[in-house]
């Protein structure tokens, strides 16, 4: 298991048709949710996050990690190294649906230290973990995870800052039950 946030270029982004044993990953928050068309379990983890739907007879986990962590081969339906900007679609049974975005951004040093601050100073609805510093710079990393949820659907938006590396990691995902 890693203990440390990884460098921003050993990132990656997968999505399994299972759920994942929570030692596979140092976890820092957790928030569950609980609808009548479906369950959500969001962890901020040390490398990203892992974010666990169950709905429609169908479990949709998705991770974003260091691409050096230990993961299951099995029922991997998506797995992508983080970086740039990419779209991608995941249509599985039960009419569930899973759409994302993710991206890379790497941004100059001012721009990255405002929306730190904006991240970490901000009143929030969603879930947020500010990590120690790095030794290297003086403010440590910061996750925020911010969830909406409608009676068939549920949208992710998460922030993952790295300042070691001035960049920032942004995901949008939708999962959905179909009618």
């Amino acid at each position: 298991m890693l203990s440390v946030r990884p460098k921003v270029a050993e990132l990656a982004f997968h999505v399994f048709s299972r759920s994942l044993h929570p030692e596979l990953y140092t976890l820092h928050q957790r928030r569950k949710i609980e609808r009548s068309e479906y369950e959500l379990q969001i962890d901020i983890t040390n490398c990203g996050h892992v974010v666990a739907f169950n709905g429609g007879g169908m479990l949709v986990c998705e991770v974003a990690t260091s691409a050096h962590q230990p993961l299951p081969k099995r029922r991997c339906l998506l797995s992508r190294p983080l970086k740039g900007s990419r779209t991608e679609r995941v249509e599985c049974r039960g009419g569930v649906q899973y759409k994302t975005h993710f991206q890379l951004e790497p941004v100059a040093p001012d721009m990255f230290w405002m929306v730190q601050q904006q991240l970490g100073d901000g009143q929030t609805e969603g879930l947020l973990h500010r990590f120690d510093a790095s030794g290297r710079m003086a403010l440590g990393a910061i996750s925020y995870v911010n969830v909406e949820t409608r009676r068939k659907s549920v949208l992710i938006q998460a922030i993952h800052t790295f300042p070691d590396d001035y960049a920032i990691v942004k995901v949008e995902s939708l999962f959905s039950i179909g009618d």
